[in-house]
């Protein structure tokens, strides 16, 4: 199937639906919130590196997730879904993938409950704007949303205090979308309460009519108590750190690809050189006895950059275990394979949720794995450039040696 051009017809199909379909009340669940829904989704699907398939998955729930807003906005995410297949179905989409775009458009109903992969990212990207700097500006427009819709005036505080709960009680569900957007979204719930506390108007924070982050939810948390208890929470990399890990890896791999590259070169060339001496030279050197000495310097310098290349390149592997000591003590880096392949995924799962949960844990698995990679990198350019130098100068002697015994000679 041709994935790109069903994501335009989806596009355009959407597009004209939202022109097509106006309803004023409808000053936050428009299209602009589609298009942002839709661009947060391609943020997170590239960062995963989704197949063609998913990532159409991912584009047309996206598309529909709120288109069932027109028809009703209690029960809107089943309407959309029921949008999204029947025009996926008219396009000749497969009943598999549009069963998993419908199955990702209702994971996004208040409160979330996605079941894989896609689902989260869905999820995240549609609650995207609760950790973006922007968020009062939206908030503001889903204030008067809900107003219109429901057809009563909620007040600031109560709007603020039902946000605040919903924002404590929502959590993105992929790694990436943490790592991102938490600590701003940090940020803004304790702007609200600083607004709320600025107010000399006391509102009881379970008594307060249900003002929360979108209509849906309005309802469906009327009269809920939120009695989850506030911890100190260690808060995740803001974007600037977590962007500054993302591109010093990937500045590490493509250094340790361009090593593997460099000792490819040396491993290739010195091969052949090593066939051409051990078929040709070798057979002649009983009628030309002046090429023993140059022969034998071009054939252990060629060797010994071939050995070199591979040592350069040739991994060690830990022992792929860890101990409960370990992870009280921090000294686990649970990124790199090694120190886990041996384990089952239950121990890693609980070594891994330790570290999320932990804010210097995190950090302090982060720089290990970042130093780590530094050092791999220092061993390999190290060899390589041994390598190199073994290859240079001794290609050097032993030409210097051909011409020696050439001119000693006379012949070669």
């Amino acid at each position: 199937m041709d994935y790109n051009q069903l994501q335009i017809d989806v596009e355009k199909h959407v597009i004209n639906y939202f022109n097509t379909h106006q309803d004023s009340r409808l000053v936050y669940h428009n299209l602009q919130h589609t298009k942002d829904v839709v661009k947060a989704s391609h943020q997170i699907a590239n960062h995963y590196q989704l197949s063609d398939e998913d990532f159409f998955i991912i584009t047309a729930a996206a598309w529909f997730h709120d288109t069932g807003y027109f028809e009703d906005a209690l029960n809107h995410e089943v309407k959309g879904a029921g949008l999204a297949n029947k025009y996926l179905e008219s396009i000749g989409v497969k009943e598999e993938i549009r069963a998993k775009v419908s199955n990702a458009i209702l994971s996004t109903k208040i409160p979330q409950k996605p079941t894989n992969q896609l689902e989260n990212i869905l999820c995240d990207a549609d609650l995207f704007h609760l950790g973006n700097e922007d968020f009062r500006k939206k908030g503001k427009l889903m204030h008067k949303e809900a107003e219109l819709i429901y057809g009563k005036d909620i007040s600031k505080n109560e709007w603020r205090i039902k946000d605040i709960q919903f924002l404590e009680s929502q959590h993105y569900h992929t790694d990436y979308v943490r790592l991102l957007l938490d600590d701003q979204k940090q940020k803004n719930i304790d702007k609200i309460k600083n607004k709320l506390s600025e107010q000399k108007e006391q509102v009881d924070f379970n008594e307060a009519p249900t003002a929360l982050t979108t209509p849906a939810v309005i309802v469906q948390e009327k009269n809920k108590k939120d009695k989850k208890e506030k911890k100190d929470k260690d808060e995740r990399p803001d974007k600037g750190i977590e962007t500054m890990f993302r591109i010093t890896s990937a500045n590490n791999q493509r250094l340790s690809d361009m090593a593997d590259n460099k000792a490819h070169i040396l491993i290739t060339v010195n091969s052949i050189m090593l066939s051409l001496i051990v078929s040709l030279l070798l057979r002649r050197l009983e009628d030309h006895g002046n090429l023993i000495i140059p022969t034998f310097i071009l054939l252990i310098v060629s060797l010994t950059c071939v050995v070199v290349s591979i040592l350069s390149t040739r991994p060690a592997i830990p022992p792929g275990v860890f101990t409960p000591e370990d992870m009280d003590n921090k000294k686990v880096n649970l990124l790199f394979f090694g120190n886990f392949y041996k384990m089952s995924l239950p121990s890693y799962t609980d070594g891994m949720l330790k570290v999320m949960n932990d804010k210097d844990f995190l950090y302090g698995t982060l720089i290990t794995d970042v130093y780590s990679q530094g050092v791999v990198l220092g061993r390999k350019y190290k060899l390589i450039r041994l390598a190199y130098n073994i290859f240079m100068f001794g290609l050097i002697a032993a030409v210097l040696a051909f011409v020696v015994a050439y001119a000693a000679y006379g012949k070669l």
